[in-house]
C-alpha cells in the first residue's frame, strides 16, 4: 500500500514509469540500507517513507531510458550541475573546464558505456537516502580527485620513483577540493532566509517539525502528541516541508533576508537575489554544513542531534 501511494505521489506518470521499475529500485535502496540484516515492517516503511522518492523516480526513469525523463532532467539539473563544476574548480561557470567536467557526467548517467541506453546507467546507484542534488555534487566530486589522482600517477611516472622530483609530488591524502569562495556569504544567506521562513509558519505546523527534526521522533509518537493519524503527520509533514522550501527559495531569488532576526529586508550591498543555480549551490552547502543547529532555530529545549537541512528542504 504505501509503495503504490509513494508511486502514485511522484510524477512517475508523466515519464512513463512502470510500477515495477519503481519498485525494483526501492528495493535496491532497502537492501543497500539494510544489508544482511532483517529490518521491521514498520522500520521499512518509516525509511521509505523518508526517502526523497520524487528524485528515486526521475533517476529511475532516466536509467531507464525514457526520453521525457531525460528532457526534464537535462533542463533542470544541466545549469546545476555546471555550477557545481564552478564550484568545486574555483572557476566561473563559463568556464571551458567546468563545462566540460560537469558535461562529461551526462554519458555515463545515460548509460552509453552499455551500447545501450540505461543499460550500465550510473543512476542504477543513487537509492534516494540523498537528494539527487547532493548526489549529483558527490559525482562530480569525486570525478574531480580521480582526475588529480590520475595526473600525480602519471607525474610520478614521468619524474622516476626515487627522483628528486617525485618527492616533491603531494602525497594523496593531501588532495583536497577547492572550496567555493562564496560558500560562506550563501551559508549566511541560508540561514537568515530560514529563520525568516520557520517564522512565518503557524505554530502547530512549527510544532511538527520541531518534534521530528529537534527532538527527533517518529511519526508514530508526533501523531500521539498532536491527536493525528500517522500517516496525516507524513503527509503534513511533506507540506510543510514544501511550503518551508518554496519560502526559504522565494526570499533567496528575491535578496530578501532577516537582520538580526528582526523584520525581512530587501537591497543593500550583498543582499541582491540569486538565480536558480545559485539558489541550488546554496541548499546544498547548508546541507553539507553541520554548523546550522535546527534545535537553536526551533528554540527547542532539548539537545538532541540534527539530522541536516536537506530533510527538511528536499523530501
Amino acid at each position: 500500500m504505501l509503495l503504490r501511494q509513494l508511486f502514485a505521489e511522484s510524477p512517475a506518470d508523466r515519464w512513463h514509469l512502470s510500477f515495477q521499475s519503481f519498485q525494483t529500485a526501492l528495493s535496491r535502496s532497502a537492501a543497500k540500507r539494510f544489508g544482511e540484516s532483517s529490518p521491521t515492517a514498520e522500520k521499512i516503511q518509516e525509511y521509505f517513507a523518508n526517502l526523497h522518492t520524487k528524485d528515486l523516480a526521475l533517476a529511475c526513469a532516466c536509467a531507464d531510458g525514457l526520453e521525457n525523463a531525460w528532457n526534464e532532467f537535462v533542463s533542470e539539473y544541466r545549469s546545476y550541475l555546471r555550477a557545481s563544476a564552478a564550484a568545486i574548480l574555483r572557476r566561473p561557470v563559463s568556464d571551458p573546464a567546468a563545462i566540460d567536467l560537469a558535461d562529461s557526467l551526462f554519458a555515463d548517467l545515460y548509460g552509453l558505456s552499455g551500447g545501450k541506453a540505461g543499460g550500465r546507467s550510473l543512476f542504477r546507484y543513487f537509492h534516494g537516502r540523498s537528494s539527487l542534488k547532493t548526489w549529483l555534487r558527490a559525482v562530480l566530486s569525486q570525478r574531480h580527485i580521480d582526475a588529480i589522482r590520475a595526473g600525480k600517477k602519471f607525474d610520478s611516472l614521468d619524474d622516476g620513483a626515487d627522483g628528486e622530483e617525485a618527492r616533491r609530488v603531494p602525497q594523496l591524502s593531501t588532495v583536497e577540493i577547492p572550496a567555493d569562495p562564496q560558500r560562506a556569504v550563501y551559508l549566511r544567506k541560508f540561514r537568515e532566509a530560514l529563520s525568516v521562513a520557520l517564522a512565518s509558519l503557524d505554530a502547530r505546523d512549527r510544532e511538527r517539525l520541531r518534534l521530528y527534526y529537534a527532538e527527533d521522533r517518529t511519526l508514530a509518537e508526533i501523531g500521539r502528541e498532536l491527536g493525528e493519524h500517522e500517516s496525516s503527520v507524513s503527509r503534513n509533514l511533506e507540506r510543510v516541508r514544501g511550503e518551508l522550501r518554496a519560502t526559504v527559495e522565494g526570499l533567496l531569488r528575491a535578496g530578501t533576508t532577516a537582520v538580526n532576526g528582526g523584520v525581512a529586508t530587501q537591497g543593500g550591498a550583498g543582499m541582491r537575489g540569486m538565480d536558480d543555480a545559485q539558489i541550488a549551490l546554496c541548499v546544498q552547502y547548508a546541507a553539507e554544513d553541520a554548523d546550522i543547529d535546527l534545535d537553536k532555530l526551533f528554540e527547542s529545549r532539548k539537545t538532541k542531534k540534527s539530522p541536516g537541512p536537506d530533510r527538511i528542504l528536499e523530501p
